[in-house]
């Protein structure tokens, strides 16, 4: 028996009518806020216990020997850990990711330790993307101020090079990066391809030069003994400066460039 009353003269619905507009129950408050509740809580709880402490070149170069036995010994488990560490630093958007880079570097070379973070990194912007565009998307694109504003015209012209732009050339935080396309209602697959060769030459500059790191600690061991395991050995930065590196160096400035090239090519007529 339907119990729905209408008032025919005015065409208001009597309380019992919900009027067609119950909002569904993914909507509800706590579903949708809960995730950035849980980034919150972790990354609280990772301070506060003094986790984050752990995870800094200083303590990767303390304890190098332990992790590189380890590394020797488990190489695709290592790889797998680090990719799954570094995706959950990206997600909660844990500062000091370039050193982190260069850790991957010194642990497991210049070539396998970029890649590992050049997937452990786009999986982690992938996951904060969806957070963002899920749980306050909707009431941060109505509250968004000049800085935002400014990119909104990029996005809605090309969202994928004007990311990949973005990406190539590093002038904002990452983690900014991560959420303004999510603000402006980019599609999840062209923003996980333009995050993942975006940071490539970037990232493959900075491992490489954690892949120098062994030498140049070895020699100030050598000049001041113990200085590695009581994290206080002086690093030269101009001495992980090698050929490997310029060479990156040298790609990621070319490369950075093709999106000028890509946006020129596409407005010449054929």
């Amino acid at each position: 028996m339907d119990t729905t009353k209408r008032n025919t003269q005015t065409g208001k619905a009597e309380p019992g009518d919900n009027g067609g507009n119950a909002a569904p129950a993914g909507s509800s408050p706590l579903r949708k806020w809960l995730p950035v509740g849980v980034i919150i809580a972790l990354f609280a709880t990772a301070w506060y216990a003094g986790w984050l402490d752990y995870v800094s070149l200083s303590s990767v170069i303390m304890h190098r020997e332990a992790l590189g036995e380890f590394v020797n010994a488990n190489f695709v488990l290592g790889i797998a850990g680090f990719i799954l560490l570094y995706a959950g630093l990206v997600a909660i958007s844990f500062p000091g990711a370039s050193l982190l880079t260069i850790a991957a570097g010194f642990l497991f070379g210049g070539l396998a330790g970029g890649l590992a973070t050049v997937v452990g990194a786009t999986l982690g912007a992938a996951v904060i993307f969806e957070i963002a565009k899920s749980s306050f998307g909707d009431t941060l694109e109505k509250r968004t101020g000049k800085f935002v504003e400014k990119m909104r015209k990029g996005f809605q012209e090309d969202s994928f090079l004007y990311l990949l732009t973005l990406r190539l050339t590093p002038v904002f935080p990452f983690w900014v990066i991560n959420i303004v396309p999510a603000l402006l209602k980019m599609r999840l697959g062209p923003y996980v391809l333009a995050t993942f060769l975006g940071i490539i030459p970037g990232t493959l500059a900075y491992s490489y030069i954690g892949s120098g790191l062994d030498s140049v600690i070895m020699a100030q061991e050598h000049a001041n003994p113990g200085c590695a395991a009581a994290g206080t050995c002086e690093i030269d930065p101009s001495t992980l400066i090698t050929k490997d590196v310029i060479i990156a160096m040298v790609a990621l400035g070319i490369i950075s460039l093709l999106p000028v090239v890509v946006k020129k090519l596409r407005r010449k007529p054929l």
